[in-house]
């Protein structure tokens, strides 16, 4: 199980997109690492209490559950849900043992989503 290179991190908020470009952006890791075979995304998008950074963590996360709907995911973990405690991160790690060395793990870090394939 898991493996080096299974989990691959992006991060879409680095220059303040608006929340349509980072949506875009979303949607090209999205593909590229599903046609790479990767198991696990890690979307930083930031957490934004107000403006673009929380705009951009709401959208992303809507546009995800579209995405888990359609079947085109399998789940989608947001950061501060990702924890040992909860049933889809420890699910998660069963498909991908490296997740368990996340450095987010356990942090409650609303900026990051976690995908899983």
């Amino acid at each position: 199980m898991g493996g080096t290179g299974s989990v691959k991190e992006v991060n879409i908020k680095a220059d303040m997109p608006t929340a349509d470009a980072a949506i875009r952006r979303i949607t090209y890791n999205l593909n590229n690492a599903k046609m790479l075979g990767t198991k696990v995304l890690k979307i930083i998008h930031g957490y934004g209490s107000s403006g673009t950074g929380g705009k951009i963590r709401i959208e992303a996360r809507r546009y995800l559950g579209e995405q888990k709907r359609k079947g085109f995911i399998r789940d989608f973990i947001p950061g501060e849900d990702f924890s040992i405690f909860d049933a889809a991160t420890r699910g998660a790690f069963q498909l991908c043992d490296d997740l368990r060395r996340d450095p987010d793990l356990d942090r409650h870090n609303n900026g990051i989503t976690i995908v899983i394939f």
